[in-house]
């Protein structure tokens, strides 16, 4: 082969390689931000229920005016925005802290656990819960791919140089934070 076709291979592959990495970058990037909406339209869905759910709480249970304002002031918070990943996991663990206080109350109203639109709120709640799990285990996916990525030799080097930062994890700290709370709709005798 002729000396030249090798230099000039060997220039092509020192500039085609920077530029693979780079786009790879791009796209695992990307896919974090897509798999980031993910959660927050999830987060949202929760949002939405909650004053649906504390109002028919209420309805049975009026004198727990201090837990319902927390979960309102824990809800606007939450949905306030500009919060990283770990930032929100916290506001969110808060709040599903203070919706465990909503249900606690609604165990001790047997008419409350009977009433059909709280049966129906408590199970989009549930499904609602389950959503947020699958879109926040994706996003982690992404976030361990483009971090690892971001991490490993020689990719680290162009992650440097192009201004790609590691993403945070969307994760729940504390194993007790981690359960979904449990209401049990069916009457004891």
């Amino acid at each position: 082969m002729d000396p030249i076709w090798i230099v000039v291979c060997i220039i092509l592959l020192v500039i085609a390689i920077p530029v693979v990495m780079y786009n790879a970058l791009v796209r695992l990037r990307n896919q974090c931000r897509e798999s980031w909406s993910d959660v927050d339209t999830e987060l949202k869905r929760r949002h939405d229920l909650i004053p649906n759910l504390v109002e028919t709480v209420k309805g049975y249970a009026g004198h727990e005016r201090a837990l319902f304002e927390r979960v309102a002031s824990l809800r606007r918070e939450a949905m306030a925005g500009g919060l990283s990943p770990k930032g929100l996991a916290q506001r969110e663990n808060q709040l599903l802290e203070a919706l465990s206080g909503v249900f606690a109350v609604a165990e001790s109203y047997p008419q409350l656990k009977a009433d059909e639109q709280f049966q129906r709120l408590m199970h989009e709640l549930v499904i609602t819960e389950d959503r947020i799990q699958a879109a926040r285990r994706f996003y982690n996916a992404n976030v361990r791919d483009y971090n690892t990525r971001c991490q490993t030799f020689p990719s680290n080097m162009i992650a440097g140089w192009g201004g790609f930062h590691e993403e945070e994890f969307f994760e729940i700290s504390d194993a007790h934070e981690r359960s979904v709370p449990v209401v049990n709709l069916q009457e004891t005798s």
